[in-house]
């Protein structure tokens, strides 16, 4: 199986703010990555997880629409409405997205795109259970992501070869 996982999600950001429960703050902070190999090379696979208009196409538990207001991006989640951004470097191949209600409440899923000697790529990337999520509801996140995200992001990168 081409898809190398250890479960996380940009599904997981909605879920994250409405799974807060600020009684049960931590000081210790959970991650869990997930990789998936694309038979494209790096380049594209970048282009495509970079764009952040591209995120409907295959975040498709996540993000069920992708408006832009005020110079922001916002997506519409099962949880409701949600800041979107993402910061890429194509020569690093780093691709952190951001989500959060507000601009100073936006938390981090890093990720990065890295090439493969064999002309393929790697995508790698981490959720991170910030304080005050349930550790039922990081595990829920992790799911969507795996079986139906990456399928979609596979046939989105995998499909848009030049």
């Amino acid at each position: 199986m081409r898809i190398a996982m250890a479960v996380a999600g940009i599904v997981a950001a909605g879920a994250l703010f409405a799974a807060q429960d600020p009684s049960s703050r931590r000081t210790e902070m959970k991650s869990q990555t997930h990789a998936l190999v694309f038979d494209a090379p790096r380049a594209k696979a970048f282009e495509v997880i970079s764009n952040v208009e591209n995120l409907p196409k295959w975040a498709v538990a996540f993000c069920r629409g992708l408006e832009r207001r005020g110079g922001r991006w916002w997506v519409k989640t099962p949880e409701g409405e949600l800041q979107f951004r993402i910061d890429a470097d194509s020569k690093t191949g780093v691709v952190d997205m951001y989500v959060g209600p507000t601009e100073d409440q936006m938390q981090l899923a890093p990720a990065r795109v890295v090439g493969l000697p064999d002309g393929r790529s790697l995508f790698l990337f981490t959720l991170i259970q910030y304080p005050g999520m349930s550790d039922e509801a990081f595990k829920a996140q992790c799911v969507p992501l795996v079986e139906r995200e990456f399928p979609e992001l596979r046939r989105l990168v995998e499909g848009a070869k030049r």
